[in-house]
């Protein structure tokens, strides 16, 4: 009787932890391009997280944050794209990636979620390959932009 207490008492104590872990991550979300629509129309921020050729050959999102996080050979610098990143967005606000196919954005908002403290972390699912696929509007990159582009790798 004494055990089968103490096992479900270690079991509940476990179960509580996980569900306490569980709401203190981010809220990770992979969006559609309706559901970020919707998000711009709420004026949540939007990052673009790709490079100035990719930007350069596709457009962008009108009003996007226009933000390097991998160069070309995959290297970043964090601390960097962070303190851009603060200007306009802070770990407890919703904010919006943006990549090519929705890869690297996964892996950045994963890492803003598990090691960074970020609350409400999304993605565009298929990234901005996706979001022309289907129609939606973007607007030409023009060098005007680049006030607002920082490339943060090293």
């Amino acid at each position: 009787m004494f055990q089968t207490i103490k096992l479900s008492t270690l079991v509940f104590l476990f179960l509580s932890n996980c569900l306490l872990s569980l709401t203190a991550m981010a809220d990770v979300g992979q969006l559609s391009n309706d559901q970020l629509k919707k998000m711009m129309d709420e004026n949540i921020p939007v990052i673009d997280i790709r490079r100035l050729d990719e930007w350069q050959s596709t457009g962008v999102i009108k009003n996007s944050h226009l933000l390097t996080f991998f160069d070309a050979r995959g290297n970043y610098d964090m601390d960097k794209w962070l303190a851009e990143v603060a200007k306009f967005v802070n770990k407890d606000q919703k904010v919006i990636l943006v990549c090519r196919s929705g890869n690297r954005t996964g892996m950045v908002s994963k890492f803003l979620d598990s090691k960074l403290g970020f609350t409400q972390v999304y993605h565009l699912q298929h990234g901005i390959n996706d979001w022309i696929r289907a129609k939606n509007s973007v607007v030409p990159y023009k060098s005007e932009m680049s006030s607002s582009v920082k490339n943060t790798s090293k």
